[in-house]
């Protein structure tokens, strides 16, 4: 007697840096979703799949929730929080290195009024703190707050109970459909996760404001006679000031990031690549509604 395949829908949510991106590229086994020390560095919900013989978790990786500056932040909240209405379980990620705050209160009061959907309480970052303060993490999450329908403490990084917390929720999925080929890692297109990775380069590379005002646009992509995949891509920044920084001296600056974004691109997708960068400014961009929907910001995806 076969065992009847089983599927569903896990939304990832929680304050920025508290490693979301993380979990999610160690539960599918590639980078698929951008990382950084930058907070913010999630912009979109990113689909992360999961496929055994057995069942198929589709993973919803969020932007980190905070307070919107912009018309960006509030795309990006308003992003985050709607992956809770297409869940069939949540997992609310917190920081044990860093107390309870005012952010994790915010997401807390929104996961109190889902009914009928598993909240996780995954408490990430274990490996930075004493195995005695563990209880006294736990212990804070308890008061005020969604009944919990299991506590995982893990580490991302380092992989520690991730695959516990895998096997609990595959063990909760319903019966349902494979919903996506099982060699596919994320329902987003090649040219997304190309745009994002070459986006993580500068946000590793950059300070103060100019992360959070860059946005990357892959312009083309084709297969050149030397069987190496071109691939032209154009960096969006808000000010001349900001494009003198991603330049460099030189062109130093975005010649290291174009060799650090070469690297990751041909591991993704196996093949040689050639990259050539381009930095354009666009006054303002994170608060026109036209700039955002034509960088990939749009209304339809929350």
């Amino acid at each position: 007697m076969t065992t009847e395949f089983k599927s569903g829908f896990v939304a990832i949510i929680g304050r920025p840096n508290v490693g979301k991106s993380t979990l999610l590229n160690r539960i599918v086994g590639e980078k698929i979703a951008i990382m950084s020390d930058k907070a913010q560095t999630t912009r979109n919900k990113i689909q992360g799949i999961y496929t055994t013989k057995e069942a198929q978790v589709v993973f919803i990786d969020t932007p980190g929730v905070h307070k919107p500056k912009n018309s960006l932040g509030d795309f990006m909240v308003k992003s985050a929080f709607s992956a809770l209405r297409e869940a069939d379980a949540v997992w609310f990620v917190v920081d044990a290195s860093k107390p309870r705050g005012a952010g994790d209160n915010f997401i807390i009061q929104r996961l109190k009024e889902i009914q009928d959907t598993p909240i996780y309480l995954i408490i990430n970052k274990v490996d930075l703190i004493d195995k005695d303060q563990l209880f006294e993490v736990i212990n804070s999450y308890q008061t005020d707050a969604p009944d919990w329908a299991e506590v995982f403490p893990i580490s991302a990084t380092e992989g520690d109970n991730v695959p516990e917390l895998l096997e609990n929720v595959v063990s909760h999925l319903k019966p349902g459909p494979q919903y996506f080929d099982a060699d596919q890692l994320t329902d987003h297109p090649e040219r997304f996760v190309i745009g994002e990775l070459i986006r993580e380069k500068v946000l590793q590379l950059t300070q103060q404001e100019v992360p959070h005002s860059v946005a990357v646009v892959i312009d083309n992509i084709e297969r050149g006679d030397d069987d190496r995949l071109l691939i032209q891509a154009s960096i969006i920044v808000e000010r001349p000031t900001q494009k003198n920084i991603i330049i460099g001296k030189q062109g130093r600056m975005i010649k290291q990031i174009g060799t650090r974004a070469r690297k990751d691109i041909e591991h993704l997708l196996g093949s040689p690549v050639y990259l050539e960068t381009w930095v354009k400014v666009e006054p303002n961009w994170r608060d026109r509604p036209q700039a955002l929907q034509s960088l990939g910001y749009r209304p339809e995806d929350y």
